[in-house]
């Protein structure tokens, strides 16, 4: 049974790189979307107002997701010197 080398069991700076990137990703578009839409629902039951306040303020944090996501795409591509 041959013995591994050490070294080659390491994660690459560039993979843990990666993982975090994948896992960062998902939340900067679904954090913004659920936080607004939480707000509009309970503006509609105090205002007495439903649906119209969550799919606004849902539909808003949609928008600040996606603007996050592009912000950070962005971001990432200037890094990798592209």
């Amino acid at each position: 049974m041959a013995l591994q080398d050490p070294d080659s069991r390491k994660i690459s700076p560039d993979t843990s790189r990666a993982f975090a990137v994948a896992w960062a990703l998902p939340f900067e578009l679904v954090v913004p979307m659920v936080l607004c839409g939480a707000v509009g629902y309970f503006l509609d039951r105090w205002l007495h107002t439903k649906p119209a306040l969550l799919l606004v303020l849902g539909l808003l944090g949609l928008a600040v997701g996606i603007r996050n996501l592009v912000k950070s795409a962005n971001l990432l591509d200037k890094k990798d010197g592209g």
